[in-house]
């Protein structure tokens, strides 16, 4: 019988004295997965409730949080905290964040006193703050500074809160130099804040108090576009001539619901819609709209326009107006002059009492009519009414006439 060799004592006992694991090939490379470790990546790290769809995202939106997350990783650029009830901003949590771009605190319960001076001191990238409706609109005040470094801050929103001039100043929106929309409506404002950016394109001052508005406030915003103040407190001083000359390049100006009893003088010359219902507007002059000839949309619903103070040259000038709203006024018959562009033309809810066929000549282009809610009845219109009218698909409560338009079969009569 073969005798097995003796075993190799000296080379197992250099084995055992040799310190740390035995040598095996791959676990010197760092991807090799080591004891008690899994190839997974590891998870990220997301506060409690809270959602983290991506890494840079983190959504703690309606969890009745009372107070501020302290486990957000600093990796967020989006971060959600809207419909908590969150009292006040820890400025230790908010520094660690300062890749933020999009802080979302919509309807908490932050007032003024929790919102410290330097609450946005580190977040140097944000590009959209949402603060609006918080502690039942107690937040008065921006602390000075307090967004003096948020220079790549593109949207503002800082409506339903209870905002007054004097908690702002005119350095809190002055170093936004990428600011593009500012939503200040529902507040207490009663002058256009100063030191508004050269980038605002939309500054929305709705259902504020503001009693006039003052070219010195606007110098700044040079390239606003869309201007909305309606529901303010504006009587007839409250727009005058020159009031808005800085903005050259205003394409839209929002007057709905306060109490101008004329068009504002001097308009910028390039604006494009002039909306102005709900007002006191009574009358309509010979150069009353001549400084905007670019008007494509004109809205006098709803103010006190008689028929015998509209004079026949009030639209001359409006080459380019293709939406003219006159509805709820106290017409008793067509404007004369109407521009021949006009594609929609709103009557209604006036004392029409008779269409003739001279202030329609030559609106071949008009599609939309309303006259619905009038005083007429098929005798009162006239043989020839609709005859230039050959674009005309949709007219609203006139009743059916034998002049209509015989290469309009689609014609709807709505009343």
């Amino acid at each position: 019988m073969a005798t097995l060799p003796p075993p190799q004592w000296p080379s197992l006992l250099l084995l055992l004295l040799l310190p740390g694991p035995l040598p095996v090939s791959g676990m010197d490379d760092a991807a090799f997965p080591h004891l008690g470790e899994s190839s997974q990546p590891p998870p990220r790290a997301c506060p409690p409730r809270c959602s983290c769809p991506r890494a840079d995202t983190v959504d703690c939106d309606g969890l009745d949080l009372r107070v501020f997350p302290d486990n957000i990783t600093r990796a967020a650029q989006h971060l959600s905290l809207q419909n908590n009830q969150l009292q006040e901003l820890p400025y230790n949590e908010l520094s660690r964040l300062s890749g933020l771009r999009t802080l979302n605190l919509h309807n908490n319960l932050i007032s003024s006193e929790g919102l410290p001076d330097e609450a946005f001191e580190s977040l140097t990238q944000l590009q959209h703050i949402y603060v609006a409706q918080n502690k039942n609109n107690l937040i008065s005040k921006v602390p000075r500074g307090a967004l003096s470094r948020q220079t790549q801050l593109r949207e503002l929103y800082l409506q339903h809160n209870q905002l007054t001039d004097s908690g702002l100043d005119a350095t809190t929106f002055s170093k936004l130099h990428s600011l593009e929309y500012l939503d200040l409506s529902h507040n207490q404002l009663t002058t256009v804040p100063a030191g508004l950016p050269r980038t605002l394109a939309i500054l929305h001052l709705g259902r504020n108090r503001i009693r006039q508005v003052e070219a010195a406030r606007l110098h700044g915003a040079r390239g606003l576009r869309y201007l909305l103040l309606q529901h303010n407190q504006l009587g007839s001083s409250g727009l005058l001539a020159g009031a808005l000359r800085p903005l050259r390049g205003l394409h839209t100006l929002h007057l709905y619901g306060n109490g101008l009893d004329r068009v504002p003088p001097a308009l910028p010359r390039r604006l494009r819609a002039l909306v102005l219902p709900h007002n006191r507007v009574a009358a309509l002059g010979p150069r009353d709209l001549a400084a905007t000839p670019g008007l494509a949309e004109l809205n006098l619903a709803y103010n006190r326009l008689a028929s015998a103070r509209v004079h026949r040259r009030a639209f001359r000038r409006l080459r380019a107006l293709r939406s003219l709203d006159l509805a709820g006024n106290q017409l008793t018959r067509l404007p004369i002059g109407l521009p021949t562009g006009l594609r929609t033309l709103r009557l209604q809810r006036n004392q029409l009492r008779m269409l003739e066929p001279e202030p329609l000549t030559r609106l071949d282009q008009l599609r939309d009519l309303n006259l619905a809610h009038n005083r007429l009845r098929v005798g009162d219109i006239g043989p020839g009414t609709w005859h230039e009218l050959q674009a005309l698909q949709v007219r609203h409560g006139a009743l059916p006439s034998p002049f209509l338009p015989h290469r309009v079969p689609n014609v709807l009569f709505r009343g």
